[in-house]
């Protein structure tokens, strides 16, 4: 074709006879085509828009959820970013920018000059990008940590050495003598804890191995410990018989093994010295052996400390009936010993949880757990387990915040690795709104009782609250598979279902919730995320009618759902009257910020005691 024919070709034609002659000059074959993909910038565009895409993933994924953007356009922006890489690479290899704009690469002879930045250029660009992308993540930790961070912050405090006791099988041929063979478990557990730079496990997660038989390194997996202590206890009349054995969780092997054959008596010089072979086989040191001792020698009478174990072992079973029973016993160590600090400490505690699950006699419930915590700070006020009381009483039951925060502040300090207390820690100082240390206490919790259900419960919380949503679910799912039979063990559950949309998921999470109570508060949260009114509105009308009583707050939580704000404060008004402990989540609970711009809102808190933030 001459110059002359191509002249009156239109330019179409001519265009594609340009492409034509171009495909043939350099015939495509791969050593070409990875040349032209170098002269049309493809890769040079694949590597700026990966860079770019992450930098708009990071922020969506970090920033968003801090100014409460739906998950649903975070996912989207993750979409779009994703399926437009193919598209950036099609339009690289079929355009290219020149002085004159931008052209079809097919309008580009192969000679043809195309401008471009140069290569030291485009590197800067690239690694400012990359900066300015990784200081968003960096910045969200500075705001907000994350949930492993605590746990990495933990471990770098203590030594990588690790113990978990299991319970002591009781071989006195009585099974009324296990209390005595769990109370010694226990106690040794505490007694480990003394050891410096030694992670010990809480009771929860080791007592989940009682009776279950494992192998070491299964065991040793699931709580992430190094070592294990196992044995058995022989007790009858007043001699008792203990065997205990250290072993490497790895493989089973036996590190240490001794027999101990004492009189009664004697229990706490036995528990001591177990600690002590503990800590010379890990080559490890035992606290304060000089300065104080153990706690558990608060007592010198037998009898009392008999009639402490079995209290404790009623205590823990987290029953109203069993509360009532450990009462008894503790009533019977603290008349034998009317010094017994640690006695009338659990003491507290039960008269809480009595006074929490009954409305029968509440008030004096609560004012007898109040007396005994006083009793138990005044007679040994470097008990960490006394301040946990006395600030558990001043917090949740007086709603003396400031008090029952710096009570609880102390028993952590006496205790800091410590579940429990770092448990309690974390429920009540995101009360208070400072969900970091909420957060990091709740971690440090569930790292010292993996397997302890009300941690991962307090974890998923507290979680919700910051809008983790995945984390939160994830750790509300663990918490019951744990617990299947504790009450609300959906409930974070529905709530993440409920916040994200998923009616659906809420609906089915509701339907395997244990407790009545719950079932219908939860039910009525789903039906109406679904868009079912009639079945949401008769759920609501059946927790009202049955449990109106205990789950006051709860139904202002669904009105407040809803949008239905007068009836939501009508029923925190009733929850207040109350006392309700659940109107201390009044803050906290993502539900209820469609209320913060009422009047009426910063008037509740006030009357709580809570600060007032909008």
């Amino acid at each position: 074709m001459n110059e002359t024919v191509q002249k009156d070709l239109p330019p179409l034609l001519v265009r594609e006879a340009k492409e034509k002659r171009h495909l043939n000059r350099t015939g495509m074959n791969p050593r070409n085509f990875f040349a032209e993909l170098r002269r049309r910038h493809v890769y040079r565009v694949a590597i700026a828009y990966a860079v770019v895409a992450w930098l708009l993933i990071q922020v969506a994924t970090q920033v968003f959820p801090f100014f409460e953007i739906p998950n649903w356009v975070v996912r989207l922006v993750v979409l779009l970013t994703v399926l437009g890489f193919p598209l950036a690479l099609v339009i690289a290899w079929a355009f290219e920018m020149t002085p004159e704009g931008l052209k079809r690469m097919a309008d580009i002879a192969p000679n043809e000059y195309i401008p471009r930045w140069s290569t030291r250029r485009f590197a800067a660009l690239i690694i400012s990008v990359v900066i300015l992308a990784a200081g968003v993540p960096l910045f969200h930790l500075s705001q907000s940590k994350p949930t492993w961070l605590p746990w990495v912050a933990s471990a770098s405090t203590r030594s990588q050495k690790s113990i978990a006791v299991l319970p002591l099988l009781n071989e006195s041929g009585d099974p009324g003598d296990e209390y005595f063979s769990d109370g010694l478990s226990e106690e040794l557990i505490a007694a480990l804890a003394q050891i410096k730079g030694l992670k010990v496990i809480g009771r929860s997660s080791s007592f989940r191995f009682k009776d279950k038989k494992e192998d070491s390194k299964a065991i040793g997996e699931k709580l992430g410990v190094s070592t294990l202590l196992e044995g058995t206890v022989r007790k009858q009349g007043d001699q008792v018989r203990i065997v205990a054995e250290l072993v490497k969780a790895a493989d089973g092997s036996e590190l240490w093994s001794q027999t101990f054959d004492r009189e009664l008596k004697d229990i706490f010089a036995v528990q001591a010295e177990i600690a002590e072979a503990v800590a010379t086989s890990l080559e490890l040191t035992v606290l304060g052996t000089q300065d104080k001792p153990a706690k558990n020698a608060a007592t010198k009478s037998v009898e009392a400390h008999n009639a402490y174990l079995q209290g404790h072992f009623y205590f823990e079973r987290g029953n109203l009936e069993d509360y009532r029973k450990s009462v008894g016993f503790f009533e019977q160590a603290t008349r034998l010993d009317p010094d017994y600090a640690l006695a009338y400490a659990e003491r507290s505690e039960a008269w809480v949880w009595i006074g929490d699950l009954s409305s029968e006699k509440q008030k004096e419930a609560w004012t007898a757990a109040g007396n005994d915590a006083e009793k138990a700070v005044a007679i040994d006020p470097d008990l960490a387990e006394a301040h946990a009381a006395l600030g558990w009483v001043r917090f949740f039951i007086e709603w003396k915040f400031a008090d029952g925060l710096a009570e609880l502040r102390r028993a952590q300090q006496l205790s800091p690795w410590n579940p429990t207390a770092n448990d309690l820690m974390a429920r009540v100082v995101a009360y208070l709104g400072q969900f970091q240390e909420a957060e990091k206490l709740a971690g440090q919790a569930v790292e010292l009782d993996p397997l302890a259900y009300q941690a991962r419960a307090s974890l998923a919380r507290i979680l919700f609250a910051e809008g983790k949503l995945d984390e939160a679910e994830a750790s509300a799912r663990k918490a019951a598979e744990l617990q299947p039979a504790a009450a609300g063990n959906h409930r974070w559950q529905v709530f993440v279902a409920v916040q994200r949309g998923d009616g659906e998921a809420a609906l089915r999470e509701a339907q395997l919730e244990p407790n009545e109570g719950y079932r219908r508060f939860e039910l009525a949260l789903a039906h109406y995320a679904r868009g079912e009114r009639r079945a949401a509105d008769e759920a609501l009308a059946e927790l009202i009618a049955k449990d109106r009583n205990f789950l006051a707050y709860q139904i202002a939580e669904v009105y407040a759902w809803r949008g239905e704000t007068d009836k939501a404060f009508e029923w925190l008004q009733v929850s207040l009257d109350n006392h309700d402990t659940g109107t201390l989540s009044l803050f906290i609970n993502p539900f209820m910020r469609g209320l913060r711009h009422d009047a009426r809102y910063k008037s509740l808190l006030t009357k709580i005691g809570l600060p007032v933030r909008l």
